[in-house]
């Protein structure tokens, strides 16, 4: 017997009505969430799912290049995938071989945890995983008025900051950063480093990923406006980390 439900975009997903037992994640913040809940079922994830640190399972490629043969090989009940993180065309295709994929939506740090609820109770069938009640306490609650305003690249040369609708920029929000892309619309736009370190910021954070800015490529660019190193898993990542993240970022 099956069941139907729609994913986060809207999408027929047909799934064994049994719980999901063998799961490909595309996603490195849905694999950490798959491992912490049901390791045994997670078969295989990309060469960029890093946690846990001890993730024991086959290796499909990238995010943005996935191995269809070898995701076809591990026989998945489901594939998890991202709007932002992996591609359209590689959803297609895997749909095309006859392999469900759920596919998530995420822009804010409650649609994370409402998208992480519905795919790990309702589609998978797994018990409620404790680090999902922890994360949706802490995130409870409205947006507190900014008290400070940041600059978040993700790239330099050409550089390139978190802007809006971003879980990123929603998740600073709620510590009471707001994002500034130096007047630049978009989610993640281009602008010239001269004009982030002009714009009057308090802080600029500089994430380890995607781009892994260090003590030595980052700070050096900014001249007028305090820089600080920020572990990018906590402010990039939907998850086990949003509960790190809470206490992490409490003091930036």
């Amino acid at each position: 017997m099956t069941r139907t439900l729609r994913d986060d975009l809207g999408h027929e997903v047909v799934l064994p009505d049994d719980p999901v037992c063998r799961v490909v994640s595309l996603v490195p913040s849905l694999t950490e969430a798959v491992a912490e809940t049901a390791p045994e079922v997670l078969v295989g994830a990309t060469d960029w799912c890093t946690r846990p640190a001890d993730l024991d399972v086959t290796r499909v490629r990238g995010t943005k290049n996935p191995d269809r043969s070898a995701i076809a090989a591990l026989r998945p009940d489901l594939v998890i995938a991202n709007k932002e993180e992996n591609r359209e065309l590689d959803v297609r295709r895997l749909r095309a071989d006859g392999i469900p994929v759920w596919v998530t939506d995420i822009e804010t740090v409650p649609q994370a945890l409402a998208s992480m609820r519905r795919l790990l109770v309702e589609v998978a069938g797994w018990d409620e995983p404790r680090w999902l009640v922890e994360a949706e306490r802490l995130w409870a609650g409205p947006v507190p008025e900014a008290r400070a305003r940041v600059v978040v690249p993700i790239w330099r040369d050409p550089w390139m900051v978190v802007g809006r609708p971003t879980f990123t920029a929603d998740l600073l929000a709620r510590l009471g950063l707001g994002v500034d892309t130096a007047g630049e619309e978009g989610r993640y736009p281009h602008v010239d480093v001269e004009r982030l370190d002009g714009a009057g910021v308090d802080l600029v954070l500089l994430p380890d990923e995607p781009y892994v800015f260090t003590e030595g490529d980052g700070p050096e660019a900014f001249s007028r406006t305090a820089t600080r190193l920020v572990n990018g898993r906590l402010i990039t990542w939907y998850g086990p980390s949003l509960v790190e993240a809470w206490t992490a970022l409490a003091d930036l």
